[in-house]
């Protein structure tokens, strides 16, 4: 999660017990959703603005896994396109990767019982393992960066 510039905020408003090793907040850190980091795909390198770090209480790992999210290409208001960076733009690269699984999974039958949770479990398996890091997950990237290829069941 992010907080808009100082100009806009309350000065009071600000994060409680921050710690640069654990950013995520709300509803990131929630059990049932995936929650998505950056990374540069150029560099196959963590992107520092990305949100890290396990849950506070239960130490869940979080985020799931990451996507691409420096220098995405989109299209720009009143045309034309433009370079965009963030993790909300990785995290459309995980919902168009879930809904191709749904597809996979429910649509053409190859696991018709195909839910939330088992999407997750499919993304997370195929995760690739971005150069740099020994442990697998880790509170920068999760499980890995997304790869659908290796995310399908064979």
């Amino acid at each position: 999660m992010w907080l808009p510039s100082r100009g806009i905020l309350n000065p009071s408003t600000r994060f409680l017990q921050a710690v640069p090793e654990t950013t995520l907040t709300i509803p990131s850190t929630a059990a049932n959703v995936i929650s998505v980091g950056a990374y540069n795909d150029s560099y196959r390198a963590y992107a520092d603005f990305s949100g890290r770090g396990f849950t506070r209480q239960t130490r869940q790992v979080k985020p799931d896994l990451a996507a691409p999210g420096v220098d995405i290409i989109t299209a720009r208001r009143g045309g034309g396109y433009e370079a965009v960076t963030g993790t909300s733009f990785a995290a459309p690269f995980v919902t168009g990767s879930a809904a191709l699984l749904m597809q996979w999974g429910i649509v053409e039958g190859n696991d018709r019982f195909l839910y939330g949770e088992k999407v997750k479990a499919y993304l997370q398996r195929g995760a690739a393992h971005l150069p740099g890091y020994e442990v697998w997950p880790n509170p920068q990237l999760g499980y890995g960066a997304l790869c659908v290829r290796q995310s399908l069941p064979v």
